[in-house]
């Protein structure tokens, strides 16, 4: 959270005497984003070295962005308001997934979710306009094989990393139907419920109470700020429409059926809150579903049918036609260390030999819903240290990252010959890693 946390929590430590530090092209970097910056390290136990050493490496590091911004400047390179808004709530949702609610995030700022976000929207685009500055300069660098062969020659035997344990593993998933009677009653359900909102109970009272969304039913159903695009498609093309206050009918998603209530809209963003109800799948599905699945991992076992065969013919998974390999969201890749999998998941894989599939295992859906599922074991690599043959795409990244640090860091050396960058007296004896104190002074 470092990111998004460091001028807020440094603000509640103490009160800085504020002044210019340096000045680079036409950016500022001032006392108070320097202590700041090393108060939060400070609390989080992150100092390497003394107080001058820390602090002089968070001024190179402000100097550097603020090269960068002086170049975004230069290049006329714009962010909108809607990347902005749609980069600051995802950073904000991981945030309150992280800390457990939004009222803990705001007792952890001391402000409200609208304060936050005020305080950060600025840089949150300072960043974006940074990254693209950088990735402009990187974009079109390769490594050719030779490089990564190179590359890895060239690391000191006491220097190759370990690589974790890895898996790649495949799913049949079969999620069982439910009864037209089980949806009319859930239906059913939410109309009563909406009739005494109308009536004029409170919404957010009733979300509390009866909505099945784990993540917004403790706050009272509210769901958050989201742009056009991030929601399910039913749910945005009705909430757009609503106006404020408004309840809508009924809406099914995939997740279930939901009633909707506009909270606010600001621009392009709306922030609703709304009870979801879903139909519950009856223990005999469930039932038949496992055995299905306990049919078709004999047949896989057997050799009657191959598991990419038998992904395509029987799977529900909607992500069946990469063959049914598991995606790591961290990633997005099909390899899982073992701290990347859910646990359950974990627990069934790493008693698989290479080639195995097991018997049904009980899951939750994306959307919250029971099912079941056969996992197969593709592929899995125990812990040794990085070689060629076996981590090729790994090396090949590092060979790549490295390619493009050295890339910035020439630019940076040769940006600074022609920038005006001044520093004041009490940082120019730092050894900083680029020559800041020869720079243009005119």
């Amino acid at each position: 959270m470092i990111a998004l946390t460091a001028p807020a929590k440094a603000q509640n430590e103490g009160k800085v005497i504020d002044g210019v530090v340096a000045v680079v092209g036409s950016k500022m970097i001032t006392i108070s984003e320097i202590e700041n910056q090393y108060l939060q390290y400070r609390a989080q136990g992150n100092i390497r070295g003394g107080e001058a050493e820390t602090k002089c490496a968070i001024l190179e590091g402000l100097m550097y962005n603020k090269l960068l911004l002086n170049q975004a400047d230069i290049d006329s390179i714009e962010v909108t308001d809607k990347q902005v808004e749609s980069e600051l709530d995802r950073r904000i949702r991981y945030f309150i997934q992280q800390i457990g609610s939004k009222e803990k995030l705001e007792e952890y700022f001391k402000k409200s979710l609208v304060q936050i976000k005020d305080e950060f929207r600025d840089i949150i685009r300072d960043q974006i306009r940074v990254e693209q500055v950088q990735n402009n300069l990187t974009k079109n660098i390769k490594v050719t094989p030779s490089e990564v062969r190179a590359y890895f020659r060239n690391m000191p035997e006491d220097s190759i990393p370990m690589v974790n344990a890895e898996f790649v593993i495949g799913q049949i998933v079969k999620k069982p139907k439910t009864s037209l009677a089980d949806e009319i009653e859930v239906k059913e359900k939410l109309r009563a419920l909406r009739k005494r909102i109308l009536d004029g109970e409170s919404f957010a009272t009733l979300a509390i109470l009866y909505s099945e969304d784990p993540g917004s039913a403790s706050r009272g159903g509210e769901v958050g700020l989201f742009g056009r695009g991030e929601l399910y498609p039913e749910y945005e093309a009705v909430a757009f429409k609503l106006k404020e206050g408004e309840i809508s009918d009924i809406v099914q998603t995939k997740a279930g059926y939901h009633i909707i209530q506009l909270i606010e809209r600001r621009g392009d963003y709306i922030n609703t809150r709304h009870i979801l109800m879903s139909p519950k799948v009856s223990p005999e599905e469930l039932q038949r579903a496992s055995q299905i699945l306990d049919s078709i991992a004999g047949l896989v076992r057997s050799g009657k049918i191959s598991f990419e065969d038998a992904v395509a013919k029987f799977s529900d998974d909607p992500n069946k036609m990469n063959g049914g390999l598991m995606i790591n969201s961290y990633t997005g890749t099909t390899r899982f260390e073992p701290d990347q999998l859910d646990a359950k998941v974990y627990y069934v894989v790493d008693k698989l030999e290479v080639g195995q599939i097991s018997g049904p295992v009980p899951f939750k859906t994306d959307e919250g819903k029971d099912a079941y599922r056969l996992l197969f074991l593709k592929e899995r690599t125990r812990p040794h240290k990085a070689n060629l043959k076996d981590d090729y795409d790994k090396i090949q990244n590092w060979a790549l990252e490295e390619k493009k640090d050295k890339t910035l860091q020439k630019w940076v050396k040769e940006r600074i010959s022609k920038t005006y960058i001044r520093i004041s007296p009490q940082y120019q004896n730092c050894r900083f890693r680029n020559n800041w104190n020869e720079a243009k002074l005119n």
